[in-house]
């Protein structure tokens, strides 16, 4: 491309630096106290504040070495102007060695150059939506160069600051319905989580994967979104929808997980093989976007806080599974080698459900040895001892505000 037409594209995409309307700090910027020449990798859904996060950077560490490769006028970018982008950097900001791109997948050969860069010394920023796209490019460029950060949609403490609220089951019910897409909560218009979803396959799927029945597809996606916290085979959805093959179907569920739309948790297991032959559990980027979703007339509130609390987990834990033997338990997490926990989600525990959650608990507690477990409820707090194991009640106001 054309210096002067670089040169353009830098310049108005400056104004898009200007902070926004409630823009509030995301967590995630603690992460990112001191940066040194190498690449930190920004990964998540669409929409879901990447680009707010690299502007706080940005800002952070005063830097306007900023390109955006969403941006239409960049259609014909090829890998040598990258170098010509550096050339202006350096005569537009005279700070050449931190450099920021967004949405970088869309330029083929970019990890060649990223290579170059960061062997250069340079500090390299840049976001992408696409898991493996990203992963199987730094894999192979990049290998010991780069740090990893996935980004994702407002958490609880992040949608308290948004609104100036107080911890509390008010605040908390509004976080379970609406999720935490700063778009759609800055405008309120639910047509844009809609549109969130389509951009999502048409851009990152379709388009990409040149799949055709593009409309079951949709179809299966919003199956998968109505259904969040059930599992899921392969051979049920290709059978449900006559999709070609259970392959097929599998391959799409991973291009959506790439894509940051899903997510599946396969079944606790000490045995990979038997994991992998299971079905899994289904969960969705955002609450919001999966109560707005549903295909039934009201909403699951069981459903929407089990998505919630699995985000806050996926968040911040290092494995996560599904319990299933003669009774279940929502999830079993591990952080360190052998540090596990099991955590049951019930919106409200009483008569009808209490002996099933519990019962689903203590069998997980028992299956990993753990003299104590949680229940995460919408508003119940309490401590109950069975079978001389602890079983703690707590609010998920309460457990994410911690």
């Amino acid at each position: 491309m054309l210096k002067e037409v670089l040169k353009s594209i830098f310049l108005s995409q400056q104004e898009w630096l200007v902070e926004e309307d409630r823009e509030i700090t995301r967590d995630q910027l603690t992460a990112f106290t001191s940066l040194t020449p190498f690449g930190y990798i920004l990964t998540g859904v669409r929409r879901s504040g990447k680009t707010t996060l690299l502007k706080q950077l940005m800002r952070h560490h005063g830097s306007v070495n900023y390109f955006n490769f969403e941006d239409s006028r960049t259609a014909g970018f090829e890998v040598n102007d990258f170098l010509v982008v550096e050339e202006l950097f350096s005569e537009l900001s005279g700070t050449p060695q931190m450099l920021f791109f967004d949405e970088i997948q869309n330029v083929t050969g970019w990890e060649r150059y990223i290579r170059d860069a960061i062997d250069r010394k340079k500090t390299v920023i840049i976001t992408g939506s696409n898991a493996r796209l990203l992963s199987k490019e730094l894999g192979t460029k990049l290998i010991g160069r780069h740090l990893d950060f996935e980004v994702f949609p407002f958490s609880y403490n992040e949608f308290l600051r948004f609104f100036n609220l107080l911890p509390g089951p008010e605040s908390f019910s509004s976080f379970i319905s609406k999720g935490g897409f700063p778009g759609f909560l800055n405008m309120g218009n639910k047509e844009m989580l809609s549109t969130l979803v389509s951009d999502i396959l048409v851009r990152d799927i379709f388009s990409r994967y040149n799949l055709r029945n593009q409309e079951v597809y949709r179809m299966i996606v919003q199956f998968l979104l109505s259904n969040t916290g059930r599992e899921v085979s392969f051979n049920k959805l290709k059978n449900t929808f006559e999709v070609g093959s259970a392959s097929s179907v599998m391959e799409f569920l991973n291009y959506l997980m790439d894509a940051y739309l899903i997510f599946l948790v396969p079944r606790y297991d000490t045995s990979l093989k038997v994991q992998a032959k299971n079905p899994r559990k289904v969960y969705g980027i955002d609450q919001g976007l999966v109560n707005f979703s549903s295909v039934s007339g009201s909403p699951d509130l069981g459903r929407l806080l089990e998505n919630t609390v699995y985000l806050n987990l996926r968040r911040t834990k290092n494995e996560i599974w599904y319990f299933k033997g003669k009774k279940e338990c929502d999830f079993i997490c591990r952080e360190e080698k052998n540090r596990y926990s099991a955590i049951q989600v019930s919106w409200q525990l009483g008569q009808q459900n209490e002996k099933r959650e519990i019962e689903g608990l203590l069998e997980a507690m028992n299956r990993l040895n753990l003299s104590e477990g949680t229940i995460i409820t919408f508003d119940q707090e309490d401590q109950l001892v069975k079978e001389g194991k602890t079983i703690n009640l707590i609010p998920g106001w309460k457990w994410m505000g911690t």
